[in-house]
This record gives structure tokens, sequence and C-alpha cells, in this order.
């Protein structure tokens, strides 16, 4: 900074204000200073910054998997808010994995990050108490906290799930079968939990050969949803339960040979130029992002705010497969 400040003919100060974006700087001098970083190619050392300002304008998001469809845009929407605020976004997946999400979580805050956004995989994060007590603010996304009391935004799991399963009631079928994630994960089992809603709010049985949970593989999906359409009590819809289940549910499907209704929660690239197009309740992955960003960097700002659960709807796109009859 000394050099750069003898070279452009200005203070410390000056070259201080100029790099950190503060006001006070003429149009005229600030260019000077400019000319002389680029010159003398300096770069502003951020670990004395962390040492003297206790910050390091960086935050953490831990997802499930980057390669998801679902989280691009979450994580795009993040990372928007995190920059408006100068910050940097660290990310990193977990797999689904509990062990992996913590070993995640614990590095980033022991590279001093500011704050934490987590797509939980397991469901006990006592470890980021003492976290949270030393200052790293904390809000979870898509699923709730585990034993703690923590900021979450989630998507109306529950509601969305029971909508799609209505709609396809709404249709004259009676025999729908669900295709879900793991069971310990939250929003299976909300989705889960909606579709019985739906059956039991019109008189229907959920049989348990209709009900299928586990891993999104292919292999597991394709092979519970052709045993839920075949036999004597075969399905006739088939609600499934992520964007993952339900392309291996329209593979299966497309070779059948007979109209089976379908309705995927999440959508997906390329659902609407299928044939006939796939009917899907849709989240909105960004806003929930940008709203968890938000409520982050409240929390950094020293807002003195309650614990919040934060809802956000989901809606019905109809586009051709959730709207197919029963065979007769």
């Amino acid at each position: 900074m000394k050099d750069v400040a003898s070279q452009a003919g200005v203070g410390l100060k000056t070259v201080s204000r100029v790099v950190n974006g503060e006001p006070g700087v003429s149009l005229e001098t600030e260019k000077r200073v400019h000319e002389a970083i680029d010159a003398l190619g300096f770069r502003r050392n951020d670990s004395a910054r962390v040492l003297r300002k206790g910050r390091t304008a960086t935050v953490g998001l831990v997802l499930e998997d980057l390669a998801d469809p679902f989280y691009g845009p979450l994580n795009r929407a993040v990372e928007e808010v995190a920059r408006a605020h100068g910050a940097l976004l660290i990310n990193g997946s977990s797999a689904e994995d509990p062990y992996r999400e913590r070993e995640l979580a614990l590095a980033l805050c022991a590279r001093r990050v500011d704050g934490l956004i987590v797509i939980p995989a397991g469901d006990d994060h006592r470890y980021l108490e003492p976290e949270i007590r030393a200052g790293v603010a904390t809000v979870f996304v898509d699923r709730p906290a585990g034993r703690i009391d923590a900021d979450v935004v989630l998507s109306d799991n529950f509601g969305g799930a029971r909508n799609g399963v209505a709609h396809l009631i709404a249709g004259g079928h009676r025999r729908i079968g669900f295709l879900g994630d793991h069971p310990r994960i939250h929003t299976a089992t909300e989705r889960l939990r909606g579709y019985r809603a739906a059956m039991a709010d019109a008189g229907l049985p959920a049989a348990g050969s209709w009900v299928s949970l586990g891993s999104t593989e292919p292999d597991r999906v394709a092979t519970a949803t052709r045993a839920m359409l075949e036999g004597p009590e075969a399905v006739t819809a088939v609600f499934a339960g992520n964007n993952r289940v339900t392309v291996t549910v329209v593979r299966v499907l497309a070779g059948l040979g007979r109209p089976v209704a379908l309705v995927g929660f999440d959508d997906f690239e390329l659902a609407d130029l299928l044939r006939p197009g796939v009917t899907v309740v849709a989240q909105d992955p960004a806003t929930l992002g940008r709203v968890a960003t938000d409520r982050l960097f409240q929390r950094l700002a020293g807002a003195a705010l309650p614990t919040s659960r934060i809802e956000l709807p989901t809606h019905l796109i109809a586009r051709g497969s959730g709207e197919l009859p029963p065979a007769a």
C-alpha cells in the first residue's frame, strides 16, 4: 500500500478507502490509485483484513449435490445475494451423508466463514452449537435443523404433495402409487404425509404395495415402479417424490404400452417437451436460496430476530401426464 500511495501521490488512508470501496475520494484521485494498483500488481491482503475487522466476507453453503438440477438455481441465488453484500461464497456437497455434512460444515467454520447456509443430510446439528455461539450465523434450507433451534426456509412439501395427489384423484384415479426418497429425509416424509392425507381426504386406501421409499438410484426406482404397475391391484397413476425419481418413472412408462398418469414433485428441464408433458408440483429453489441468504445477512448485521420457520408455496403445473384418465 505504501508503494501504491507513493506512485499515486496520495496518503495511505486514501489507498485504503479506494481498496475497500469507501466514500470520500474524488473520481480523479480514485483513478490515479487504480492506475498505480494495476501498474504495481497490488493485491489486498485478506488475511490482514480479517485480523483488523474480524470478518472474512465469506459464507459457506453445504448442499446435497451440486449436480442435482434443483440445487443449481438455489446455489446461484445464494451466490448473487452474497455478492451484493460483498461476500464470497464457498460451497460443497454432502452427498446426502450426515458425516460428510458435519465434516464439511466444520471445515468451513475452521476457515472462519462469517455464516453458513446448510441443506441438512443429518438429523442432529448440535455439533454446530459452539460455532453459532461463537458468532457464525446459520440458516437451514429445504429441511429443518435437527435438535437445535435455528432459522429454516422450506417449501410447502406437505401441501404440494397433497395437491398433486388430489389432482390425480380429481381425474378419476383411485389406485395411486407413491415413489419417494429415503424416509430419514424430511422432504420425503412430508411428501409421503401429503400423499396419505390426499388419499384419506378422498376415502381411499393407500396400500402398502403402492408406497416405496428408498434410494433415488434408477435401478431401485425402476424396479419399484414396475412392481406397482403389475398384478390385480396395479396402480393407474404415480406420484413421484422428486425430480430424479420422476425422470426414471418417465423412462419406465415410455416402454409400458398403456397410459399411466404421472405427477412429479419438482420441475425439471425438458419436462414440457415430452409427450405428454410432465405435470409437476413446482418449487422455487432460487427464492429458497434468496430468502435464506437475506436472512443470513440480517443475522450478520446484528438484527435481533426470533428464530423463524419460513415456508414458501408450491404450485401445480399441468402439462398432460397428470391429466391422463385411468385405463379402461
